[in-house]
């Protein structure tokens, strides 16, 4: 049977930080606690160390722990001194077993700061992450540099990934010419929301929709598409027009690739209020119909729902008071690892049930466990 031996098995190439020190526990050891843990809703390396305690005889059926559990201090210090990139490589190779056997055909990529990560020396923690939308999996996260921001990390966390025809959205922070041509290097497709950081791009883009829609379309080719939500007292009715091969862009060709324009507006009414309307203009290299943008623009917000208010909600990550960065940034990774290997249990649970249970009950916890191991055929 699976077990988290399978932790091991992903992680047994990275190199142990600790150097010229006696070591007590072994690194994958370590890690496993402190994963198993996460997984059961521990949120520091108090917790960590308590629930190793509580499940000690558990655990021993997979590990040796010669000297039972670390201390807290322990896992800090350990934590903070692995190199979060090469703990993103092991991470990223368990993902990549699991992602085998799926067709990854959407990744969004969008920011999230770690609220409570900030010191009086440093500031907060910023993640730029990159979301599989249909098959809620974590492909990999980059942290901003200090003094700087999303420009700079996306073009390192599109170098981590495989998108091989996969359509990559960003926000309007990742509008930018040089991560289009990135994009596009690494064999992918891009969706980019223009906003005020592009003002010439958005405004042009502006006016050849509305310039097209006052004649009609004539001559243009185009495509059009509509949708409408009904349900617990609320309308959202979402448009998608976008234009081919449009004229009236002066820096299209500044753009790699750049084939269609576009236009969604999202319209939202809650009972009797007034309707919320949000105007959003796009551009794109890949010719598809509207119907396919309005779907890709719309799921590509299902990272703020599927993945950062989870990581807030059920494992109260804005909360999180680890201000170490390697140490926050790898707790990070360790809290998105827990999130994709809970979403993909069968069980019909929800995430915060699914948590609860792992935490009373070892061999739901195993269940989980085997679910992911089976699902990278390991």
């Amino acid at each position: 049977m699976a077990t988290p031996l399978t932790i091991q098995h992903h992680f047994r190439k990275l190199k142990d930080p600790r150097i010229n020190r006696r070591k007590l526990h072994s690194l994958l050891d370590i890690i496993v606690v402190a994963l198993c843990a996460v997984l059961c809703g521990a949120k520091d390396w108090q917790q960590v160390e308590t629930f190793g305690k509580q499940r000690l005889a558990w655990l021993r059926r997979f590990l040796k722990l010669a000297n039972d559990i670390p201390s807290h201090d322990t896992f800090e210090r350990v934590f903070d001194r692995i190199d979060p990139r090469a703990f993103q490589r092991c991470f990223q190779d368990w993902v990549a077993a699991i992602a085998e056997t799926l067709n990854i055909k959407h990744i969004a990529i969008d920011g999230k700061t770690l609220r409570g990560s900030g010191s009086s020396k440093l500031g907060t923690l910023h993640l730029v992450s990159a979301w599989a939308t249909e098959h809620h999996l974590s492909l990999g996260q980059v942290a901003t540099a200090e003094k700087s921001n999303e420009i700079t990390a996306i073009p390192e966390l599109l170098e981590l990934l495989e998108l091989h025809g996969a359509i990559v959205t960003i926000d309007a922070m990742g509008c930018q010419k040089a991560i289009a041509s990135k994009v596009i290097e690494r064999g992918g497709h891009y969706v980019l929301i223009a906003k005020d950081n592009q003002p010439t791009l958005r405004e042009e883009i502006e006016k050849t929709i509305h310039r097209t829609l006052t004649t009609e379309l004539e001559g243009v080719q185009h495509d059009q598409h509509s949708t409408e939500d009904r349900g617990h007292g609320r309308v959202e009715r979402r448009h998608c027009t976008i234009l081919i091969d449009p004229k009236g862009i002066g820096c299209q060709n500044e753009w790699e690739g750049m084939r269609v324009v576009g236009m969604y507006v999202r319209e939202r009414q809650v009972g009797k209020e007034k309707p919320t309307i949000e105007t959003n203009y796009f551009i794109g290299d890949k010719v598809m119909s509207a119907k396919s943008y309005l779907k890709v623009l719309r799921n590509h917000w299902g990272i703020e729902n599927n993945l950062h208010w989870q990581l807030d909600v059920t494992f109260a990550e804005d909360d999180n008071r680890v201000t170490k960065r390697s140490g926050a940034e790898n707790l990070a990774l360790l809290r998105k690892l827990a999130l994709m290997m809970l979403k993909r249990h069968p069980s019909k649970q929800s995430l915060a049930c699914k948590q609860w249970n792992a935490a009373l009950n070892p061999q739901f916890l195993e269940q989980v466990l085997v679910a992911n191991a089976n699902a990278g055929k390991i």
